[in-house]
């Protein structure tokens, strides 16, 4: 999709809070995936972890980086993760459901050819 619509629209990926950190709730498919990040305590290390994720998961979409505060998770309940469409007036056209059962590309698709 990305690739599809690059030149009618910009695409990002926001880095919120690590979902499933060694320190709070850590899931066996992480470790078998070494996957293993602790909560950031520090913009630095939010950044490193976001980097590692971006590099580990080969997502070629800019990605940013949320505050450690999380002001982007939480006006925009982006937990786990989310997909959003906003206009060229910054007003939401498309929001899924959360993900992952609610993460869905087709209906996003769908959405940007319909704006």
């Amino acid at each position: 999709m990305y690739e599809t619509y690059r030149d009618k629209a910009e695409f990002f990926v926001i880095y919120i809070e690590e979902a499933h950190p060694s320190d709070l709730w850590q899931l066996p498919s992480n470790v078998k995936d070494d996957v293993i990040f602790a909560r950031p305590k520090s913009e630095a290390e939010r950044f490193g972890v976001a980097e590692s994720c971006v590099r580990k998961l080969g997502i070629k979409i800019p990605a940013l980086i949320d505050g450690l505060d999380n002001p982007v998770e939480r006006a925009y309940t982006g937990w786990p993760d989310r997909l959003y469409l906003v206009d060229k007036d910054g007003r939401i056209q498309f929001k899924s459901a959360p993900g992952p059962f609610g993460f869905r590309p087709k209906a996003l698709d769908a959405a940007i050819r319909d704006l």
